[in-house]
């Protein structure tokens, strides 16, 4: 579950007021709005990289408002991705779950588990100059996932790839969401990918959000 409650953030001159929303454990929300409407800026809140002035954000059954991102549990697709290009797939995967869990770190068959997952067990030692746009996305989801968060944040992940990956990819974080019962908050401009993807469709309009159900 991944719930808001009478949420206000400020960033700079931009300022989002008395934000409410509830995604239901294991749901597929996905959230759209006009550029500039606060998408990335809500996203990057929940995970903890933005403080709220004032209210409360609910991550499974805990307030995570005043914890750190690590402590969250929220796994995050940033737009640009940002994998790291001195570390291989097979690093990228590791890596999470290291910093949440200093003294835990993935065995091989994990690593492994995921890789087949994502269909990306070939390229566990290729760095990201080495990878094409969409198996960029999966190496990146792949991290997101590796420490099994109770909730899943995708900031437009799937906007600069070509129609052919993009649905590929569509039906892979469906399929995810369903094996692994991880609530999604996933950010887009595109309305087919929302009618395809969501059960919750969220909009962001003049700092007020709006929800409705698919079915």
């Amino acid at each position: 579950m991944i719930e808001l409650r009478d949420v206000s953030i400020s960033a700079g001159e931009f300022q989002l007021s008395h934000i409410d929303l509830q995604i239901a454990t294991g749901q597929y929300a996905v959230m759209m709005g006009q550029t500039g409407a606060g998408k990335t800026t809500l996203v990057e809140t929940i995970c903890g990289l933005r403080k709220i002035s004032s209210g409360c954000i609910i991550v499974g059954d805990r307030d995570v408002t005043n914890l750190r991102p690590a402590e969250r549990n929220t796994g995050y697709v940033p737009q640009d991705l940002a994998l790291f290009p001195t570390m291989t797939v097979r690093e990228h995967l590791t890596f999470a779950p290291r910093m949440r869990r200093p003294r835990t770190a993935l065995t091989t068959a994990e690593v492994e588990a995921i890789a087949q997952q994502l269909d990306i067990t070939h390229l566990l030692d290729r760095k990201p100059v080495n990878l094409s746009g969409g198996e960029s996305q999966r190496v990146a989801l792949g991290r997101a996932l590796s420490f099994r968060p109770e909730a899943l944040l995708l900031d437009e992940p799937l906007s600069a790839l070509d129609e052919t990956t993009r649905k590929s990819l569509q039906t892979l974080l469906r399929n995810i969401n369903r094996d692994t019962g991880v609530t999604v908050l996933h950010v887009t401009h595109d309305s087919a990918e929302a009618t395809t993807l969501a059960d919750l469709v969220v909009r962001l309009h003049d700092g007020n959000l709006h929800t409705k159900p698919t079915s």
